[in-house]
């Protein structure tokens, strides 16, 4: 008796996945739970675990891109390991265990060397997928392979190059802001905010916080609090174009950008006008996790009416963010630098950050743009103002 491996549904706009990395080798024998593979669709990245006990048969390998519903593997209930205690006494004699899975003719070390959390190798994956006639191909039906589009699945030399397939999540970005400089009209205002006043805060809070809260006070929790207030403000930022409508938002859900090794994820921030400095941080730090360990959800990606992306971490001085459509504005954080400054007639040295407001002209006038900024620069260099909500 075997069970099936399926892609499942990711969504009503998702129609395919990508077989990104196998946990589990074929051949192996797994446990109910156990993570098998990860696949990737352009949105998102998803785990799919064992649903029964049983000896892994993997029928399509890594790189692959797939229809949603192929089944990629079964699982061999038949061949599970049977328990020791449910050997005759008369055969407790016998010094030859029970096999546990089928034999292999691949002489290479088997992939339980190393620790399951560990990403698979090169090495593992060609060993996790023999090519075997014994084991059954997927039909064309089940699989767009690569040869069919032209592709290559794997990296492919080519003298001084290397040609690599672009992963899905980075191919959907792509279209995405290029989709974004097509279709609104994008344009970027300056200023600079003086980051004295919410360090020192920062500082002298740090230390309660933690014990009370169990996390850090960053930075980005006092801007998502900063840019909600603006929203507030100057609600044109804080709407939407939908054909010849104007859609107004009357809540407040942030999206806040976060890089990870496939690409860039902008997960959501709910109700930021409703939560406080503590239960944002520890969002921030969920989906974090999330987006490392790769079980970001396509829920935790949709709904945003705007969006701050902190350049800075990176080193970042100045850049013009681009719109995540449909919203109407992007906050860009840039990194802290020490610079002179003209503070009453006398040059001091403060540590000084850029911002840059990235925003739809269709929609949202230079004033207003330019006004919302402010209220930001504001809310920041007075943060008892932002506080007390005035």
């Amino acid at each position: 008796m075997s069970s099936e491996v399926i892609i499942p549904n990711a969504g009503e706009s998702i129609t395919s996945a990508n077989v990104a990395q196998w946990h589990k080798a074929d051949g192996e024998a797994v446990a109910k739970g156990d993570v098998l593979l990860t696949i990737e669709t352009d949105k998102v990245s998803q785990e799919l675990e064992a649903e029964h006990d049983g000896t892994l048969q993997i029928l399509v390998p890594e790189g692959e891109e797939v229809a949603i519903g192929t089944v990629v593997a079964k699982i061999n209930e038949s061949a599970a390991s049977t328990p020791t205690t449910e050997t005759p006494a008369s055969e407790a004699p016998v010094s030859k265990p029970a096999p546990v899975t089928p034999p292999e003719p691949d002489p290479e070390p088997t992939p339980e060397a190393q620790p399951e959390s560990t990403p698979t190798p090169v090495k593992a994956v060609e060993t996790a997928v023999p090519v075997a006639s014994s084991k059954p191909a997927p039909t064309p039906s089940e699989t767009v392979s690569a040869a069919d589009r032209g592709e290559q699945s794997e990296p492919v030399k080519e003298g001084r190059t290397t040609r690599k397939k672009m992963s899905m999540l980075r191919r959907k970005i792509a279209s995405h802001l290029v989709k974004a400089q097509q279709e609104a009209a994008i344009l970027t205002t300056f200023n600079e905010v003086d980051m004295s006043e919410i360090m020192k805060l920062r500082k002298e809070v740090q230390e309660e916080f933690v014990k009370k809260h169990g996390c850090k006070l960053g930075f980005m929790s006092l801007f998502i609090k900063a840019v909600t207030q603006a929203l507030k403000d100057v609600p044109a930022l804080n709407a939407r174009i939908d054909g010849d409508y104007v859609i107004q938002n009357h809540y407040y859900d942030i999206g806040c950008a976060i890089g990870t090794e496939k690409g860039l994820v902008v997960p959501v921030i709910r109700d930021t006008d409703k939560k406080g400095f503590a239960e944002i941080e520890k969002d921030i730090i969920e989906y974090a996790e999330k987006a490392r360990t790769g079980k970001i959800e396509l829920s935790d990606l949709q709904g945003g009416v705007f969006t701050i992306s902190n350049g800075g971490v990176y080193g970042s001085l100045l850049s013009t963010p681009i719109l995540n459509p449909p919203q109407s504005g992007i906050l860009g954080m840039h990194t802290i630098q020490q610079r002179p400054m003209a503070i009453n007639g006398k040059v001091e040295i403060r540590p000084m950050m850029y911002l840059a407001l990235s925003y739809d002209h269709r929609l949202v006038d230079g004033k207003e743009a330019v006004t919302f900024l402010i209220r930001v620069k504001d809310c920041i260099e007075n943060p008892t103002r932002m506080m007390l909500e005035i």
